[in-house]
């Protein structure tokens, strides 16, 4: 399956929720708040998918890193002079 049939599969669940509700308000009716919150967030839906496939349907250009060329000549030594061994501590101390 596609992104695109997916999208319009999940369309589809969400219009029959919606006539779900729509019949749910009609037997229970319009003013309660909890079908108020379960119709709004129905909304909610209905635009993340509108949105979501706006963004399925562009092109999407991932910008390529740029590289970066590490030399094989090895590491002046005396970068690591007053440096501790992971772990292990200073070179010239005891470990408590």
């Amino acid at each position: 399956m596609s992104v695109h049939d997916d999208i319009t599969a999940v369309q589809r669940c969400l219009d029959d929720l919606n006539r779900s509700l729509s019949r749910l308000e009609h037997q229970l009716g319009r003013g309660g708040l909890e079908i108020r919150r379960v119709r709004l967030d129905a909304e909610h839906l209905r635009e993340s998918v509108a949105l979501l496939r706006e963004t399925a349907t562009a092109p999407v250009a991932l910008p390529r890193p740029d590289l970066v060329t590490i030399s094989d000549t090895p590491y002046d030594i005396s970068l690591w002079t007053d440096s501790d061994d992971e772990g292990l501590g200073a070179r010239d101390r005891r470990a408590p």
